[in-house]
């Protein structure tokens, strides 16, 4: 167990389609065939986890120029960024009571548009930028070529950054606290499974699990946002099991609902 906090910043929000969220959210039927969808707002948000051994930021969220071009227009539209423009990610560290300059190291759990955003206040920098290997090569393979995920923009991590590769899909560079590959939503995407003096195992999944029914009801991510099926459900056992194992709080990657439980922090 570590004694160290973690703060929850806000990084905006999305609006979406929930069927992106949920796999069959919304479904015609003969007597109904078209029944209203479910479109709403979800969250996106990194974490300041202050660790005795490095102050370490989780992820780096949306650009703030997303609807000033950065985004091509049919992700924008997909998933509407209605006020990234309000979240510089050194503007809301600040808030949070951090600068850029606090930062020893940066996790990404994957490289999607609403994760990664943030990289460039790192470019030139030697701050550590750890990301799955698996993770860094089908991020460029989408973005250079007609295949893979579309959800990746290469001007959010083709940056100089000095690259911290993870290579296993366990591996523990801070006291009791360990990057686990979660693959499914992608190949490289890895949660953070912490041992916390106060509170207890966290288990922070990242997109792997996106809202409550993907965990609860086993419910796949929805609309092309998976990369593996097989590997989802491998992955959603591996997190149950770690759930088990430690009596783990287990936080989810964009439920509304559960934000508002969490954006508190823990050990504070």
């Amino acid at each position: 167990m570590v004694n160290a906090t973690i703060d929850v910043v806000y990084r905006g929000g999305l609006e979406c389609d929930q069927n992106y969220m949920i796999e069959g959210q919304t479904m015609a039927t003969h007597d109904e065939p078209n029944p209203d969808l479910d479109y709403e707002e979800i969250p996106v948000w990194s974490l300041v986890i202050d660790h005795p051994e490095a102050t370490i930021l989780w992820d780096t969220g949306s650009h703030h120029d997303a609807l000033d071009g950065h985004w091509p227009e049919g992700l924008a539209q997909a998933f509407y960024p209605h006020d990234a423009h309000e979240h510089r990610l050194d503007d809301d560290l600040e808030e949070a009571g951090y600068s850029l300059d606090d930062i020893d190291a940066v996790f990404q759990t994957h490289l999607h548009l609403d994760h990664a955003g943030g990289l460039e206040f790192f470019d030139g920098t030697d701050v550590p930028i750890y990301v799955h290997e698996k993770e860094i090569k089908f991020a460029y393979y989408s973005a250079k070529t007609e295949k893979g995920s579309t959800a990746y923009i290469l001007e959010d991590f083709d940056h100089d950054l000095n690259w911290e590769i993870i290579h296993r899909d366990r591996e523990e560079h801070f006291e009791d606290l360990e990057f686990v590959r979660f693959p499914g939503h992608t190949p490289g995407l890895t949660g953070t499974v912490v041992h916390l003096d106060d509170d207890g195992t966290i288990v922070f999944t990242g997109d792997q699990i996106y809202q409550a029914p993907n965990y609860e009801a086993e419910a796949p991510l929805g609309a092309g946002l998976l990369w593996g099926k097989t590997e989802w459900f491998d992955s959603l056992q591996r997190i149950k099991e770690i759930e088990r194992r430690h009596d783990a709080e287990v936080v989810y990657g964009h439920d509304t609902e559960q934000f508002s439980e969490i954006e508190d922090g823990w050990g504070q």
